[in-house]
């Protein structure tokens, strides 16, 4: 016996390829560490301490995003957590890091991808409740 869940709305399915990338440039992050430790960096232990901290963090958001969009509702929640996190992220970058462009632009990204899994129907999709009368919608 299958049960069959839903699709996940338009909203979620953007959110989780938004997620995807974000994953994606933490993975390409990963690389750099790396590529700079071949190229004669110092103290190669903690870059690559780093790097691995990175691959695994990322590449738990990238299934995640891969779930999300295939209509997991349990990755939701991670996809939002990496939200919080990259926004906290986004913060330093604006404001004790001095970088007010990249940290606006990463702020907006997360907000965007929130906003987007905090949509309506991607709350209704979370909760399970597709089954939405149409005179209910208009609200």
């Amino acid at each position: 016996m299958t049960t069959q869940t839903p699709a996940p709305p338009r909203a979620v399915r953007i959110a989780a390829v938004l997620t995807f990338l974000q994953g994606l440039g933490g993975i390409a992050l990963a690389v750099a560490l790396v590529v700079r430790v071949l190229g004669g960096a110092p103290s190669a232990g903690p870059i690559l301490g780093a790097a691995g901290v990175l691959v695994l963090w990322f590449g738990a958001v990238i299934f995640a995003a891969v779930m999300l969009f295939r209509g997991r509702h349990g990755a939701r929640s991670p996809a939002i957590v990496t939200q919080l996190l990259l926004l906290g992220c986004a913060w330093y970058a604006y404001g004790p890091s001095d970088q007010q462009l990249l940290g606006s632009l990463g702020g907006f990204y997360c907000v965007a991808v929130l906003v987007l899994l905090f949509t309506r129907e991607g709350r209704q999709w979370a909760m399970g409740l597709t089954d939405v009368a149409e005179g209910d919608k208009a609200d």
